[in-house]
């Protein structure tokens, strides 16, 4: 999810209770909500080095400790060892868990077994900043302060807004087992369906930023991947899917996507893609060389891809330049030459 969905998760789990184990609660709780993205470091060092270690390892149930005990650290250092270490730490270990959790839900995924398993999990239920989950947490945030201001004015005693925070913790299992019924719903119309006469190998269905009831679905068939917006109150037409060939039939291209493949860039992006398209287009310099791109239809598809791969290869089958970046029209940046 995106950092506001996480730090505005941090917050609730305080106003629930966790901030009664100990005073730097409620500093500790948010900021241990944040903690597993501090793998952004990486993007310090470029495009490919991001999308090597995000969700990795910071994200892992192993390292999940470690992860709690980096927010209890800082402020135990700021607030000079002045505080329960325990009970800050036992503070910190749920709100890095639901940060783990809410990050499963996304088609991104996390590596959540490492080291025992190197495999993506990514569940496709929550679009990456879901609206309804900010509604929800800032109901719960802000509901409660409004009452205060009024039970002040009244002079009344106004609640701490554990009752609201408890529900709008409650509302995100129930809403995401609302989200994963409809999901499989939307995956066995993908199913059910021919394309062009073939029929699907494997589909997804990718939430939308709003709707729970729209999905994009991903089709891909032995000679094509099918693209189509799915909406479950009306009838789904197969015929109207977009329809994005393979690459296949010349041999200059096996060449060129076997020396593609030796490059860290590629190594780093098909060991993270689900559904790489391979595209391979002539490039002007050298003479007779390709220009290789693998993009990962999830993210977005031609002319609007992200996600993308690329490399340059001789016509003799020679790879001179590879690299990697989330958006194609940036500029190509350091080579990762011969890898």
């Amino acid at each position: 999810m995106d950092p506001v969905t996480h730090l505005l998760s941090g917050i609730v789990l305080n106003r629930a209770g966790l901030e009664r184990l100990c005073p730097q609660a409620r500093w500790i709780v948010p900021l241990a909500a944040m903690a597993p993205d501090i793998d952004v470091v990486a993007d310090f060092w470029g495009d490919e080095n991001y999308l090597a270690w995000h969700r990795q390892w910071t994200h892992s149930l192993t390292a999940l400790p470690a992860v709690a005990a980096l927010p209890v650290l800082a402020v135990g250092l700021w607030a000079r060892g002045r505080m329960p270490w325990r009970r800050g730490f036992l503070a910190a270990l749920p709100a890095v868990a639901l940060h783990d959790a809410l990050d499963l839900t996304n088609s991104y995924g996390v590596r959540l077994l490492l080291p025992f398993s190197s495999a993506w999990i990514a569940w496709d239920l929550l679009f990456i900043v879901d609206l309804w989950i900010w509604a929800v947490f800032l109901l719960a945030i802000l509901g409660p302060m409004l009452g205060r201001l009024v039970s002040r004015e009244i002079g009344a005693r106004g609640g701490r807004g554990r009752t609201a925070a408890a529900m709008a913790l409650a509302f995100l299992p129930l809403y995401a087992g609302g989200r994963y019924l409809l999901h499989e719903r939307a995956v066995a119309v993908l199913e059910a369906r021919m394309y062009q006469n073939e029929v699907p190998r494997r589909v997804a269905a990718l939430p939308s930023p709003l709707n729970p009831l729209r999905w994009r679905g991903l089709v891909e068939t032995e000679n094509f991947y099918a693209t189509a917006e799915l909406d479950l109150r009306e009838e789904f037409d197969p015929g109207a899917a977009r329809i994005l060939h393979k690459a296949a039939g010349d041999p200059r291209f096996a060449v060129a996507e076997q020396a593609a493949r030796r490059s860290r860039a590629f190594q780093v992006f098909l060991d993270f893609s689900r559904y790489p398209l391979w595209r391979f287009i002539p490039e002007d310099e050298p003479e007779g060389a390709l220009r290789v791109e693998a993009m990962d239809l999830r993210f977005g598809e031609p002319p609007a891809s992200r996600f993308v791969a690329t490399a340059v290869v001789s016509a003799e089958g020679s790879l001179l330049r590879s690299w990697f970046r989330f958006q194609p029209d940036q500029p190509d940046g350091p080579r990762s030459d011969r890898e």
